[in-house]
């Protein structure tokens, strides 16, 4: 225990030490005559417990405590004050600055020593409770951390099952991500959501796991009956997703139901039109969209990367939402320094037609 003794007269200052010494014989309590010398002392490593005489030159004992409990930690310092006084307006306001307890003086050992006891036990038992409850919160928030990256496994692995129905490569899920993430920071999406929108667009097209596979893997252009099936994707994505407490699954959710929605409303599956599409379904449909175009397929040839912007400036404001592209154009080197992150191998993974749907 870190014992710290305040007195400007030596004796009552060397009694008080000795008697500490007693009841606490492997402290070593820190004297100081000059209280001025002892807030120092204070700032620089905050005692456990704080014995202060009342009337000192400079700084009074009810000033000390006032400004020891302002320091960082300060604030359930126990503190004792010793006094000759009895007057009960002082009294009263050293209770209402949180002094702990009072000696008076002159000094009984026996109830100075009863009372150090009392107070020793009692910060004792505020550090183990301090402690067991630093515990369970590391408990906590490992155990979060835990449902945390089981959640994310469990959205990585469905990502990966709607591969493996539409193969879209890893490489797609990886880019168009991380491009919706960059543009949500430019755009200046809370910071929370940023980081939610990484881990949840490559979930946008998971409800492809209920397109039945004469539709999903029909090569060349679908019939108009076959496309309004194809086009349930979003709904069913968000069936598979909606219902969820967690807050990425939620967003999950509404990516895959909005982000074949259109700005100018003839989008699907809901016509929503301009803000009444979720921002992050707006996000998501220009990152989606520009990366199925520039990525080479056995199906397919990419196309430039002046091209692809070509579409996007030309699309905004019918398909797309202009913040969105213009913010996406506006980080154009990072989107460029993803796309070489996330380069794929040349082998693709089959005649499939990821955009027969758009």
């Amino acid at each position: 225990m870190r014992i710290m003794i305040i007195d400007d007269n030596k004796e009552t200052l060397l009694l008080l030490d000795r008697l500490v010494k007693v009841v606490a014989p492997f402290s070593v309590p820190a004297t100081f005559q000059d209280p001025r010398l002892a807030l120092e002392a204070c700032r620089a490593a905050l005692p456990d417990l704080l014995l202060v005489d009342f009337q000192m030159p400079g700084l009074n004992g009810l000033e000390v405590v006032q400004e020891v409990r302002r320091l960082p930690g300060g604030e359930g310092l126990l503190s004792v004050m010793v006094t000759a006084t009895t007057e009960r307006d002082i009294r009263h306001r050293a209770l209402d600055m949180g002094i702990t307890d009072f000696l008076n003086k002159p000094i009984d050992p026996s109830e100075f020593r009863a009372r150090l006891r009392n107070l020793l036990a009692l910060r004792r038992a505020h550090l183990q409770l301090t402690d067991h409850n630093a515990w369970l919160a590391e408990e906590v928030a490992k155990a979060t951390r835990v449902i945390h990256e089981r959640e994310e496994e469990l959205i990585h692995r469905l990502a990966t099952a709607a591969e493996f129905r539409d193969p879209e490569t890893g490489w797609h899920i990886q880019r168009m991500a991380h491009y919706s993430h960059r543009t949500a920071q430019y755009l200046g999406l809370e910071g929370r959501t940023c980081e939610l929108l990484l881990k949840a667009a490559p979930m946008h097209d998971v409800g492809k796991l209920g397109i039945p596979d004469a539709i999903l893997l029909k090569p060349g252009r679908l019939e108009p009956e076959e496309l309004a099936i194809m086009r349930r994707h979003p709904a069913i994505g968000h069936g598979i997703l909606s219902g969820s407490a967690s807050g990425l699954i939620q967003l999950g959710a509404e990516i895959a139901l909005t982000h074949h929605e259109k700005w100018d409303g003839s989008g699907y599956p809901q016509s929503l039109a301009g803000e009444r599409i979720p921002i992050c379904g707006r996000i998501v449909a220009v990152a989606d969209v520009f990366d199925a175009l520039t990525a080479e397929r056995p199906y397919k040839r990419a196309w430039s990367l002046d091209q692809a912007r070509t579409l996007l400036q030309e699309s905004a404001g019918t398909h797309f939402d202009p913040a969105c592209v213009d913010a996406f154009l506006a980080v154009w080197d990072d989107i460029l320094r993803i796309r070489d992150s996330f380069a794929e191998a040349p082998a693709g993974f089959g005649p499939l037609e990821s955009l027969r749907v758009g």
